[in-house]
């Protein structure tokens, strides 16, 4: 397993390059997107929260988070598809088992209240307030300025970096909507 350590100018220090938040923000939706649609399918449409669609969400939301982070080299599929990596904090290294469960259950927990307010939100409108939890946790991220850990990053001493590996769904979408354009114009 080797993991591409970036130098600074002048710096013997490593240098990881940051990950933009919109990129952080798609991948997290994809990994997020994938594991409601899994879980959605248990829903039984009543009012109310769902105890077996609840489990098969944290269930997906921990294999793909967690499972599949640890054995694909810091990337779930959402990181994958926008190339972007988890590593530890200030280290070339992929995190731990643990600290990967511990980061996971966090921000896992936001998006599993996400999940019950998009289930609830035609019949009781106040469940947009289950959102708040996941976007403190996120928004933490943009006070810190060297590693712009959210704080299921801090709690866990983990960080999320650009990668050179992945799909590049953002450039391809990019240059998709650009040739678009041309077209269109032509």
């Amino acid at each position: 397993m080797t993991i591409t350590k970036y130098s600074k100018p002048n710096d013997d220090e490593p240098y990881f390059p940051k990950a933009g938040y919109a990129r952080r923000a798609m991948a997290l939706s994809v990994d997020f997107l994938g594991a409601w649609l899994v879980s959605s399918v248990f829903g039984s449409g009543d009012v109310g929260v769902q105890v077996v669609q609840i489990l098969v969400f944290v269930l997906a939301w921990l294999i793909l988070r967690v499972v599949v982070v640890y054995n694909n080299k810091g990337q779930s599929l959402g990181r994958w598809a926008f190339d972007l990596k988890v590593l530890e904090l200030g280290k070339p290294i992929i995190p731990d088992l643990l600290s990967l469960f511990k980061r996971e259950a966090i921000i896992g927990l936001g998006a599993l209240l996400v999940s019950i307010a998009l289930g609830n939100i035609i019949r009781n409108p106040t469940a947009i307030l289950l959102v708040i939890p996941l976007a403190i946790d996120c928004c933490t991220a943009f006070s810190d300025t060297q590693w712009q850990q959210a704080l299921h990053d801090r709690y866990a001493s983990t960080m999320v970096v650009s990668s050179r590996r992945g799909y590049s769904l953002d450039l391809k979408l990019k240059r998709l909507v650009e040739k678009t354009r041309r077209n269109v114009r032509l």
